[in-house]
């Protein structure tokens, strides 16, 4: 018979705890992006250097007439420049095969300086021997100004999916934003005017994809596509009996002046594009900057995030998430009524049927492509922008790539970015999920 181990008087009997195993095992290694820098590459060596024009010369213009320090054009021979180019995004993309071979997590960085360096050898083979100037500023403006809508609606669909609300809409939000700021600027003669009724007309469509959400819990997918084709519908029946008759009075053309930021603006290349601007780019900046500190930092902000992830727990703490997810909805539908004002007085245009044409998809897929943060949307916003305005210049100088295919870029990018294909993206949890006491 065994002896039992005994226990001094007074000591304290200690229960051993089970020893938990740590999971060693590492993590598979991703391929996917290392492959396609060395796709890339490949193409950029292969189409943009080896065939640009032996001898011919690509010229960029860098300023314009009201810069302080005017920068001369700048004439770099296309083949080398593109070869340079080429074989340092080659090295790029060794480096994230060594990277991810050692399972290293590279910074932003990485991608961005090979965008960077990719889309710089795209404009040499693009204007290589055309005898035009590549307008660098021009091209810029236009990324940013294309980019508007896109911003405004990006920010309108995270704040209300991190609210837990799916908003298809913000296609029709942005085209009655664009209907309403082009009557109310025309009535009364004032662009300023059509500006502070935009936010009206996109907070009153969010209205009514959050009541039919939240009141009857009818599926929030299908509310927004039904308000698109009504907004559609109905800005399309008031401009052929109402606007087309009396034009004057209903959709003359009222345009947001420029106010340049004395100093700033002048700055070479980047001035004119980023402080030459209406008040309307300036009030994006604004509210993409709050966003990204109120939705991480403050209590506004752990609320709707709390009511987009888990409702219940919201609900234990004492958050109202009816009325959080009421409030975001409308709050976001104006920031999409302040970009449908883009279309008409922030570009001195007259109302036209569906002229938000799709803007509020791409804005949908900028959101996705940025992952729900402000900062992420803003950049996916601003490629969809860019990648517009490089087809829309280069149209104009003639390049051997067709200007469709430049044209088509932004949905394709839109289509890689829903699929997945830039990573895997995790939306919040209780997204389009109705929240039943």
């Amino acid at each position: 018979m065994s002896e039992q181990p005994t226990q001094e008087p007074g000591a304290v009997a200690v229960k051993a705890e089970p020893r938990q195993e740590v999971d060693t095992r590492l993590q598979p290694i991703k391929w996917k992006f290392p492959i396609t820098y060395v796709l890339l590459g490949l193409l950029s060596l292969g189409v943009f250097a080896l065939l640009s024009p032996t001898g011919s010369v690509t010229q960029f213009r860098l300023a314009t007439a009201s810069d302080i320090v005017t920068l001369p054009a700048v004439n770099v021979p296309s083949f080398a420049t593109a070869l340079v180019l080429s074989v340092l995004q080659l090295g790029l993309a060794a480096l994230a095969i060594f990277a991810a071979a050692r399972r290293i997590r590279l910074g932003i960085w990485h991608p961005m300086l090979f965008g960077l360096l990719f889309v710089l050898a795209f404009l040499v083979y693009a204007g290589a021997g055309r005898g035009a100037f590549i307008p660098v500023v021009t091209l810029l403006a236009g990324a940013l100004m294309l980019s508007v809508p896109l911003i405004f609606g990006a920010m309108c669909g995270l704040v209300g999916e991190r609210s837990g609300i799916i908003n298809i809409a913000i296609e029709g939000q942005l085209l009655a934003g664009a209907f309403l700021a082009a009557v109310a600027a025309s009535f009364f003669t004032s662009a300023y005017v059509g500006l502070l009724a935009a936010p009206f007309a996109g907070a009153a469509v969010g209205g009514l994809l959050v009541w039919f959400a939240v009141k009857y819990h009818v599926n929030q997918i299908i509310v927004g596509v039904v308000l698109n084709v009504l907004v559609i519908g109905l800005t399309s029946f008031l401009y052929s009996t109402v606007l087309t008759q009396n034009a004057e009075m209903w959709n003359a053309r009222q345009q947001l002046p420029r106010l340049p930021i004395p100093g700033l603006s002048q700055i070479p290349i980047l001035g004119p594009v980023l402080f030459n601007q209406t008040i309307l780019v300036y009030l994006m900046y604004v509210i993409v900057f709050a966003l990204h500190i109120l939705v991480f930092k403050s209590r506004w902000g752990l609320r709707m995030r709390a009511v987009g992830e888990h409702p219940k727990a919201a609900d234990t703490v004492g958050i109202n998430v009816p009325r959080t997810r009421v409030f975001n909805t409308v709050l976001a539908g104006g920031i999409a009524g302040l970009g449908g004002a883009y279309f008409t007085v922030g570009q001195g245009l007259a109302f036209g049927q569906e002229m938000s044409a799709g803007q509020g998809f791409i804005a949908l897929a900028a959101m996705i492509l940025g992952r729900w943060n402000p900062k992420g949307a803003l950049l996916a916003a601003l490629l969809f922008g860019f990648s517009t305005s490089v087809g829309q210049v280069l149209s104009t100088i003639g390049t051997p790539v067709p200007s469709e295919m430049l044209l088509m870029l932004p949905y394709v990018i839109t289509i890689f970015a829903v699929a997945g294909f830039v990573g895997r993206v995790r939306p919040p949890a209780a997204e389009g999920v109705p929240y039943i006491k």
